[in-house]
């Protein structure tokens, strides 16, 4: 285990206990977040090394690197990706203005998403750590991704749209991938990131048993504040926040079953139903966010 003495937004040294949450998903293992006393900025402290985060992950329940569709939950969120996949390409192509062009898929899982662009015409790359997630696409879409030392290989302003969904919370050196995405995107480029909200209401109401603080694998836990902030030091403008609605009820459905022991799923779709009511009153207080961002060159 590796502890961080500084907040790696604001550097300050002053960090609060904020709460303990259990890995649900592999090692049953307890782990703790913790909160800048300076800029609010919450993460996982102290979190696996590097080399030893792989481990958690290897488990058939974590469904972006299995595709799994045991249990009811993931049969539900694969009906709901299908759904969504060609939501996230029209949203994309708005957002850059364009219809085809050169698209790169950060922590790109099984594929599903860049094979949906890919038969829209677009030119596809993907980045994907997990070395059963990238056979998993090449068996199922034939298509051949990237592991993380793929940046180097990525000429400079050649990107048209680099996009990470629900990816980053996940990235030890942040900063670094940060920069790459700058460096790649052509001037007009355009970053596209979801993100878990850790400011929602279903995140306030279920506590420790938020489904989406999924330590250890999640070891950065952001606010819509948080993003602007990290976002404009790396370089990036934040041009618009949107929501992601359906994640309020997959994320209730899981959180419900942490801490009941199983799923309710009437007790789920209402406290889902209210997290989004609560978004919608409010502003930018969704269970997952999308953040539109340009880079600053």
């Amino acid at each position: 285990m590796e502890t961080l003495s500084q907040c790696p937004v604001c550097q300050s040294a002053s960090l609060n206990a904020f709460i303990a949450c259990k890995d649900y998903t592999v090692s049953k293992d307890t782990f703790h977040i913790v909160q800048c006393a300076s800029c609010g900025f919450r993460f996982t402290n102290p979190r696996p090394e590097e080399a030893e985060a792989g481990k958690y992950y290897q488990s058939e329940d974590y469904i972006s690197h299995s595709d799994t569709r045991k249990g009811l939950i993931n049969n539900l969120y694969h009906y709901a990706r299908k759904f969504t996949l060609k939501k996230k390409l029209k949203l994309v192509t708005s957002v850059s203005s364009k219809q085809k062009g050169s698209l790169l898929d950060l922590g790109c899982g099984t594929g599903a998403f860049l094979n949906t662009c890919k038969e829209s015409g677009w030119q596809v790359q993907g980045i994907e750590p997990s070395a059963d997630a990238r056979e998993f696409a090449q068996k199922t879409y034939g298509l051949t991704l990237n592991d993380v030392n793929a940046w180097e290989k990525i000429t400079g302003n050649s990107l048209d749209v680099v996009t990470a969904w629900h990816v980053l919370e996940h990235v030890y050196k942040l900063e670094d991938e940060i920069l790459q995405v700058k460096r790649a995107l052509k001037r007009d480029g355009t970053f596209v990131v979801a993100l878990p909200n850790c400011s929602s209401a279903d995140a306030q109401f279920y506590g420790q048993y938020w489904a989406a603080y999924d330590v250890p694998r999640h070891i950065w836990h952001f606010t819509p504040a948080d993003v602007k902030r990290f976002f404009e030091k790396q370089g990036f403008t934040l041009q618009s926040v949107l929501p992601m609605p359906w994640d309020a009820y997959y994320i209730c459905m899981l959180s419900e079953k942490y801490k009941m022991g199983s799923v309710n799923y009437g007790r789920a779709l209402v406290h889902g139903w209210a997290s989004n009511m609560n978004a919608k009153k409010n502003g930018n207080t969704w269970s997952s966010q999308i953040y539109i961002l340009k880079p600053v060159k």
